[in-house]
């Protein structure tokens, strides 16, 4: 294999910006770092994941997803247990797993991950065999994840508008959930399984998440008034929401959550329906992904702060014409 070879897969309605103008740059910059680089543009849902095979199957040695963790998922999936490294372009509303892995928001920026060449093996997740590799949930953060995609238009105001409108008449369920040999039955606001440890946009639903670590992070949020709602999310924010009392977690490398009736959820952010019986697997080193070489200890307020200034950077930076080389770390 053609260690040089890259297949850059580029989701042109991603996010609020257009990326067509952006491949060329990308191209640019990666043919000057020494690699022979292919591009394709995904046209409907499932495409990526079509021309991520095409890329395992041709031999090369990685496929880039320009695109939001609805983009990341797709290609991850078909690159799980082959030896084709996944790398992550953000270019999203969330961007969950960059966010996570260190990798700055700005898409020419993060071409300084791909650039380094270094490549760790990662965990990846299943739940009824269908994977994902941020975030899976049920209840009220499924319940925006639908109400968000139907809306049509994308971005944080419309996600926050999304939350607040579905909070107004949600009714929280009963979960049984089943792992490490316990069973606990609760009435919950949200059932959270985590392979990274946030939603996107610094929301950090499950802090000490790793994505080496063989581990699911199973956060479970039981139901609260609208006060101890607006704690959690501050918390949640913060990376304090572990020491919320609303909240129970616990790791597992398996894990299986009952439920009355099937519906909504959540994969990676993307709106699914999913049977009552939900079963989940942590696949430990299944998936190789384009990481940073610095390594940084996730603090509470510390890391969401730095986070959020990073994104204020970038911000102006494209305003402004300047570049901050901003770069965080895996786990």
């Amino acid at each position: 294999m053609d260690n040089n070879r890259l297949l850059l897969i580029i989701n042109p309605v991603s996010g609020t910006s257009d990326k067509r103008k952006l491949a060329g740059r990308l191209v640019s910059r990666l043919t000057a770092e020494g690699f022979e680089v292919e591009t394709a543009y995904t046209t409907c849902r499932g495409d990526a994941t079509r021309l991520a095979r095409q890329g395992v199957e041709k031999g090369f040695t990685g496929v880039l997803a320009c695109g939001g963790d609805g983009t990341v998922n797709e290609i991850a999936k078909a690159l799980c247990d082959t030896p084709v490294a996944l790398g992550i372009i953000p270019a999203g509303s969330g961007n969950g797993l960059a966010r996570h892995l260190g990798i700055p928001i700005d898409p020419m920026l993060s071409l300084d991950v791909i650039a380094e060449r270094h490549i760790v093996p990662c965990d990846y997740a299943t739940v009824n065999d269908s994977r994902f590799f941020c975030t899976f949930g049920v209840g009220f953060d499924a319940a925006v994840s639908h109400r968000f995609a139907r809306m049509g238009k994308r971005g944080l105001a419309s996600y926050i508008r999304s939350a607040f409108t579905e909070f107004v008449h949600f009714n929280p369920q009963i979960y049984t959930v089943s792992a490490n040999g316990v069973t606990v039955t609760e009435k919950a606001f949200l059932v959270a399984v985590c392979n990274a440890s946030q939603y996107g946009n610094n929301a950090y639903i499950a802090p000490g998440a790793s994505i080496t670590d063989g581990l699911l992070d199973v956060t479970i949020v039981h139901s609260g008034n609208p006060l101890s709602a607006a704690v959690l999310g501050f918390d949640l924010m913060t990376g304090y929401i572990n020491r919320n009392t609303l909240i129970q977690t616990f790791r597992a490398p398996s894990a299986v959550i009952y439920r009355t009736e099937g519906g909504e959820a959540h994969l990676d952010g993307e709106p699914v329906m999913m049977p009552d019986i939900l079963d989940f697997r942590c696949h430990h080193r299944g998936l190789r992904i384009f990481t940073t070489t610095s390594k940084t200890q996730f603090r509470p307020v510390i890391t969401p702060m730095r986070s959020m200034m990073s994104d204020w950077r970038i911000a102006l930076g494209h305003i402004f014409g300047r570049k901050d080389h901003d770069r965080r770390s895996i786990d």
